[in-house]
């Protein structure tokens, strides 16, 4: 059997736009060629850093469109089809799916609170609608419903459905939680997390993948600690840890979003500012981040 989409590094780029949600197809290549030079093993297009919910469907599937043509099958695509609407869900797995992606990552979204049942059946749908394997995106910080372990379980017994991204656990338990779920599900289902500061230790635990938003512009420094860390080697994860440090706590102070487009736009790839309403970072932000760029190019 072949190695799992849904395994190792998965870089989750910007999708740059202008102030009308117009894709900035040759800013994302750019992003793609920075990212293809690595040893990355895949590419997660529109996550909540590729700004899937702020664009249109025949944006998102200009997107998918540009990114399959600079990767060129040269490592997987795996695309955000999260959506209100169960039908535009399956629409947009479907344009993904004829555009060439090669995964569908699922989140939840919803604005009137779902119960399991509806989450159920909405994944059932959205499964239905092509061939595509899917990893469910559990991320309550922003969908405001976690994906438990009895619904999770149920999800894996839908046959496309065959990993999960999960948020890091509130008091970074890894071991004890991938574990758990190791238990109910299926032997070859895949559990990775997100959530960059933890990557390293939800590797050494047992994690097969990290769906990393630094790895979507730092792509090298992430590929270099995630095969550290599928070695087992504490040591020098911690040691590569540390250059990450200074992001990480502006990820936490400011949120990865804002801080990683104020990053590209430092190093000159793109122009593009954050989709309204979300307000780019201020001048003396700015000086921080170039701090922790150098401190980490360093």
């Amino acid at each position: 059997m072949s190695q799992s989409i849904f395994t190792g590094l998965s870089a989750f780029p910007l999708t740059p736009a202008d102030d009308e949600g117009r894709v900035d197809t040759e800013g994302l290549q750019r992003l793609l060629d920075r990212i293809l030079k690595a040893d990355v093993q895949s590419i997660g297009l529109l996550g909540s850093t590729g700004i899937y919910m702020y664009l249109t469907r025949e944006e998102r599937r200009r997107a998918v469109a540009a990114a399959v043509e600079s990767i060129n099958r040269k490592i997987p695509v795996i695309v955000g089809v999260g959506a209100l609407r169960t039908d535009e869900a399956q629409a947009l797995a479907r344009d993904a799916a004829a555009e060439g992606a090669d995964a569908l990552l699922l989140a939840p979204v919803s604005y009137t609170p779902l119960t399991e049942e509806e989450v159920f059946r909405h994944f059932e749908a959205v499964a239905s609608a092509t061939d595509l394997p899917i990893c469910i995106y559990n991320n309550p910080s922003t969908t405001h419903f976690s994906v438990g372990p009895d619904l999770l379980q149920r999800l894996s017994g839908i046959a496309q459905i065959q990993a999960v991204k999960m948020p890091l656990p509130k008091d970074m338990g890894f071991a004890q939680e991938i574990a758990g779920l190791r238990a109910r599900l299926p032997a070859e289902f895949k559990i990775g997390y997100s959530g960059d500061w933890g990557a390293g230790e939800a590797l050494l635990a047992g994690a097969d993948a990290w769906y990393s938003v630094v790895a979507g512009l730092f792509p090298a420094p992430a590929a270099a600690l995630t095969k550290s860390a599928c070695r087992g080697h504490a040591a020098e994860v911690d040691y590569l840890d540390k250059a990450f440090s200074p992001l990480w706590s502006l990820f936490k102070a400011y949120g990865s979003l804002r801080v990683i487009y104020a990053a590209a736009a430092h190093l000159g790839l793109i122009s593009a500012r954050p989709p309204r309403p979300i307000l780019p970072l201020a001048a003396d932000v700015m000086a921080q981040i170039g701090a922790a760029i150098a401190d980490l190019e360093g």
